[in-house]
């Protein structure tokens, strides 16, 4: 059985969905470019909904630290996850400043991206890798594109790592064969439309993660 995070929240329904079919990672969109946005004392209210072994996850780009300050005053997150061009030393300080756990994103598209990835190494908790946004996209995940998942076989981590980017609950086992990942992320391969969640297509998901 792989980990799974269900990112981009933002109902009932997708929350308990997530929740009841084994996910051990939810995930909270505070970017307001994104439809999966959503106001942190909405955000705060579904998260009464998971259990406390589940980790509660709020995706953030570049954000400020007034921002972070307001975000986490309501919301009881377990996780940040940095999605933007947060440096290493950033990353490093909001880890240390806001006493949470850290999760970068990276966009991985060829090999020599990999490089970058190793720079986080030691200084955050946890990668993600995704796919790099489209020519011409608003935000930097979330976009229904994946990547070579073959870049990652074999890779060595000192930290636990995510694959990311147009996982569905038809390639998902593909993409966890030919990457070697053990834990995923998904968001729009679980929606009926960009923001709104599919409780069936999670289900469906957790379900295929669940035999891997």
């Amino acid at each position: 059985m792989i980990a799974t995070k269900i990112c981009g929240l933002g109902d009932a329904p997708g929350v308990d969905a997530a929740v009841l079919g084994g996910a051990a990672f939810v995930g909270f969109v505070f970017f307001p470019q994104s439809p999966r946005h959503v106001e942190a004392p909405i955000a705060a209210g579904l998260m009464h909904r998971v259990p406390p072994a589940i980790v509660k996850t709020g995706l953030f780009v570049d954000p400020s630290d007034a921002y972070l300050t307001e975000i986490l005053h309501h919301a009881p997150l377990d996780l940040i996850q940095l999605h933007g061009k947060e440096t290493p030393a950033r990353a490093a300080f909001i880890r240390k400043h806001f006493q949470r756990p850290v999760m970068k994103a990276l966009a991985l598209g060829v090999a020599e991206d990999l490089k970058q990835a190793r720079a986080y190494e030691g200084v955050v908790d946890r990668l993600l890798f995704d796919a790099p946004p489209p020519q011409g996209a608003t935000r930097p995940g979330g976009n229904a594109s994946s990547f070579d998942w073959s870049l990652l076989k074999g890779q060595r981590w000192s930290v636990p790592w995510m694959l990311a980017g147009g996982l569905t609950p038809d390639n998902l086992a593909d993409a966890v064969a030919a990457s070697g990942a053990r834990a995923v992320d998904v968001s729009s391969g679980v929606e009926e439309a960009p923001g709104r969640k599919s409780p069936e297509k999670i289900a469906a998901f957790l379900k295929v993660a669940a035999t891997l």
